[in-house]
Order: C-alpha cells, then structure tokens, then sequence
C-alpha cells in the first residue's frame, strides 16, 4: 500500500510538471558568466540578459572574474543578486544551470556554486562551456567535434568525443587585446599552435577528424573576419561560427536547462535543497 501511495504521488507531481513558461511551481536559470560579460536565461522569459560582469556600476565598477576565472566570490554573488533576484519569481528556488571554462573547471564550479547561493537555488548543474556551444550549434555529438571558444579574455579550444571533454587547450589572449594591431595575428598564432599540438599529440584519429570536419567557432571573437580568416589560413580547415556566436554558451545552457526541468527529480514539488540532480 504504500508503494502504490508513493507512485499514485509521483503521478500527481508530474501531471502538475507542466513546460515552461506554463509551470508555476518552479522556476530556472542559465548563466554563463564571463569576464567581460554575463548572460543569463529565465526560464519561460525568453530573453538573454546581456551586462558587463562588475560588480558595482559606474566608477567604483569592479570585475570579479578575470581571465576566466573567478577572483572575488562575495562580489560575483553581489553582482547575480543585484541582476537576477528581482526578475525571478518570488518565492521559488530556482534550477540552475551554470557554464565553466574546461580548463579551470573544478575551482570555477566551486566557486560559481558558492557565488550563485544567493539566488537560493533548489539544484546547481554545471556544463564545460564547450558542449553548451555545441548544443547551441546542434552539433552532431556522435561524431568527434573541436570547439575554439574565443571570449575577451581567455581562448579555449576543446575536443568533445561523444559529447564528452576529450582533450583541450587554453590561452590567456581573447577580444580585448585586439586593439593592437598585432594580436590578431598573437590570438591566431596561439589557436593555431593549440591545435597542432593536439594533433601532435593524438595517438588517434579524432583530432584530425574534427578538424576535417570543421573546427566550431564561438565567442565574441567569431566575429571578427579578420581573425577567421588567418585561422582558416593558418589551420588549412574550414570554420563553422555558431549563430549569435557570443550567445551560444548561455543558449546551449538553457537547452540543458530545459531538459533537467523536464525529468522527475526536477519537480517543483520536491523538498527544497540541492536535490539528485545537482552536480
């Protein structure tokens, strides 16, 4: 009896689950956070918010992510507070989804997990950036898939196999140092020798496979002609940007986003904490 009064629970739980934006017993967010620019998704909204990352406007502005990585906890949680906790619904914990550079992955998701408190989330699920622009791209995942990410301040270039982070490589050059004449040719150089040295280094065919294929473009820098252009010349491959480049990571959250709201554990009926679903 009362199996059946658990099942006949669970049952109630998900005819009341309803998509987004008509569930009013849960809410979400996709954040991607970068250190010149944070973007977030609410769910059943819509829209991409688009803002510097700095903690305070205006003179006093401070950044609390830099180069990818995030320097000043208490003030990345000011700065989601001050953005995100008047556009969710009140009395909701929302179910986050959140992007992390691969390379610096443990301390960021620590980290962003700490910072992201303050919106007092039911569940925290975090993504290596490079698969959210993968899915923003509905890449084909089964087949083997490179991933240049070019932000303002970090490049990454990233090998997914099945979806799963393979092997990758980083930069500390992005879209603000352009300004000089001579970065372009810098950033260039650097995606250019990250991926020689993964093919040098690749015992297997995936790498070159990927790059036959087409090496993904994302970030702020895909849409700089003048960079893809030395790229395309410098790799000797084609180069396939992904739509909305500089967006791709937070859409391909809320993909990921949409998919958790949808399993059972997600429901907003469940009891409040980080939940099975929280990584």
């Amino acid at each position: 009896m009362t199996v059946i009064r658990r099942l006949r629970a669970g049952s109630r739980i998900r005819h009341r689950h309803r998509p987004w934006p008509l569930c009013r017993h849960c809410c979400g967010l996709a954040l991607d956070m970068g250190s010149a620019r944070t973007r977030a998704w609410i769910a059943g909204r819509g829209t991409i918010i688009d803002v510097p990352t700095i903690t305070f406007p205006g003179a006093g502005a401070v950044h609390p992510i830099q180069r990818g990585a995030i320097v000043d906890v208490p003030g990345t949680a000011r700065m989601l507070d001050r953005l995100l906790s008047r556009r969710l619904p009140r009395l909701t914990r929302p179910l986050v989804v959140v992007t992390a550079p691969v390379l610096d992955g443990p301390a960021y998701r620590e980290r962003a997990r700490t910072a992201v408190e303050v919106l007092r989330p039911r569940a925290v699920l975090t993504v290596p950036t490079a698969r959210a622009i993968a899915l923003a791209a509905n890449a084909d995942l089964s087949l083997p898939l490179l991933v240049v990410d070019i932000g303002a301040h970090l490049t990454e270039v990233v090998l997914l196999v099945d979806g799963i982070v393979f092997d990758a490589r980083r930069t500390a050059l992005g879209t603000t140092d352009l300004a000089d004449a001579g970065a372009t040719a810098e950033i260039s150089e650097a995606i250019t020798g990250m991926i020689t040295s993964m093919l040098r280094q690749d015992r297997t065919s995936l790498t070159a496979d990927a790059l036959s294929r087409g090496a993904l473009l994302a970030g702020g820098g895909a849409l700089r002609p003048d960079l893809t252009r030395r790229l395309i010349g410098g790799l000797h491959a084609p180069l396939r940007a992904v739509p909305a480049p500089h967006t791709a990571a937070v859409r391909g959250a809320a993909k990921i986003l949409q998919a958790a709201h949808a399993h059972p554990s997600a429901g907003g009926t469940s009891p409040p904490g980080p939940g099975p679903l929280s990584r």
